[in-house]
């Protein structure tokens, strides 16, 4: 069939519109019309080069919308499903995945930088030429082959363009503070970033009963923003010194928890100094591949502090994803308040500029305006 796709075929360059072929959808895999995508960071950091993917690319990994066609040996969805998009299909039988850490799958994870669905081949060409996946999703389309076990099926009174946010950034930053931070009421809990994936920790800090949620951004609209999603503090990291104000905030001891939402180099240490002996540190933000980071050796040894990366949020995506928008249909979580603009999908190079320039806390694009409200 043909579809209507924005395809990156330059680092740096604009995204153009294309009528692209995309061939139906193989074993264990599925069609599915987007509804409505977002642009994260990652695709930005993509489109730069500094994420490397081969071109040309459809991007787009964070999206949602309803099953169109399944392939052979598809069981547990059918056409007319709505689905929430997952950029971490899994196997379901390797070690990680046996062990509950399906975000680790070790068959899914080579493949993922490789521009190609999890058989190695691609399914979209432009005339003749290949044109890669990303992610294994590849929303910034109006349809989509991707695995079968990266559409979760979810409930239907739910927005799409709301349950697009879900497949990626909230489910990022709500799991990094959820399942691997493991936050206890009572806590005190330092969050760096305030664009959707910060705000999102924001929201999980606050549904586990954090008593002080402290937000650190350099924008004084999103230090705005993070205090009308439930932050009780925030600071200026350009005028204040972080690690000296969260210890005044905290008796002394420093946050229980830090989540790191930017991956800047070099802000480890800060977040380091910032937590308390015992604390735990969570790196959720991807630094460039070049970057290191580096804490004082014995002062990581006499303090048990944890330093641990969270990829994806450390989820489950498949139980996960409905989990969360269980708690949004039940007003607990208001995932709607993160959408700052929508754009169409002609529009999605304007998307791009105000994510980059830092204007959003995440700006939807809508693929399909009937399907995504």
């Amino acid at each position: 069939m043909h579809v209507n796709a924005a395809v990156l075929t330059e680092h740096n360059g604009p995204l153009r519109q294309r009528e692209l072929w995309l061939d139906g959808p193989g074993p264990q895999e599925v069609l599915v019309k987007i509804a409505a995508t977002s642009v994260c960071a990652s695709d930005t950091h993509t489109r730069s080069g500094r994420i490397p993917s081969p071109l040309p690319v459809v991007l787009g990994h964070e999206g949602a919308g309803v099953v169109a066609a399944t392939g052979r040996d598809v069981t547990g969805l059918a056409p007319g499903d709505h689905v929430a998009l997952s950029w971490m299909p899994n196997c379901g039988r390797c070690r990680y995945c046996s062990a509950g850490r399906p975000v680790l799958c070790s068959a899914s994870a080579p493949a993922l930088l490789n521009g190609t669905l999890l058989d190695g081949t691609v399914r979209m060409r432009d005339g003749e030429q290949p044109v890669h996946h990303y992610s294994f999703l590849s929303t910034f389309a109006d349809h989509a082959v991707v695995p079968a076990s990266s559409a979760i099926r979810i409930r239907h009174d739910v927005p799409l363009a709301v349950a697009a946010l879900v497949g990626c950034g909230v489910l990022t930053g709500y799991g990094a503070v959820v399942n691997r931070a493991k936050v206890e009421p009572g806590s005190s809990v330092l969050i760096y970033g305030a664009g959707g994936v910060g705000l999102s920790a924001v929201f999980a800090a606050h549904n586990s009963g954090a008593l002080r949620i402290i937000v650190v951004d350099p924008r004084q609209d999103k230090r705005d923003g993070a205090a009308a999603f439930g932050a009780t503090h925030v600071l200026d990291p350009e005028h204040e010194d972080v690690a000296t104000a969260v210890r005044a905030m905290t008796d002394g001891a420093g946050a229980d928890v830090t989540i790191d939402a930017v991956g800047r180099e070099g802000l480890l240490a800060e977040a380091f100094d910032a937590t308390a002996p015992g604390g735990t540190i969570v790196c959720v933000g991807v630094p460039g591949p070049e970057a290191s980071a580096a804490v004082p050796g014995a002062r990581f040894v006499r303090e048990e502090k944890y330093i641990t990366g969270s990829l994806y949020g450390s989820s489950r995506p498949a139980q996960d994803i409905p989990r969360l928008l269980d708690l949004f249909a039940a007003g607990r979580l208001p995932v709607d308040k993160l959408i700052s603009r929508t754009y169409s999908l002609a529009g999605i190079n304007e998307a791009f500029t105000d994510t980059v320039e830092g204007h959003l806390r995440r700006g939807v694009v809508v693929v399909d305006e009937a399907l995504a409200w």
